[in-house]
């Protein structure tokens, strides 16, 4: 699914992003153009991160061999 039609980001690209470090919607900016044009994938993007950092802290929580 394309989270950003203005720039073509797909969710795949934001969740590569996320996993390469970036953390908020700033530094999604910065390596996708994501919000640079009509701002309304914005909203998504930084839902992305919010799930993406709960389930990474829900590691810290269970066995690390189960993530």
């Amino acid at each position: 699914m394309y989270v950003c039609i203005c720039n073509g980001v797909t969710e795949r690209d934001v969740h590569q992003a996320i996993d390469g470090g970036a953390s908020s919607v700033r530094d999604l900016n910065r390596s996708l153009q994501v919000g640079s044009c009509c701002g309304k994938c914005v909203c998504l993007a930084r839902d992305m991160l919010r799930t993406q950092s709960q389930s990474d802290t829900s590691c810290n929580y269970v066995d690390a061999a189960a993530c």
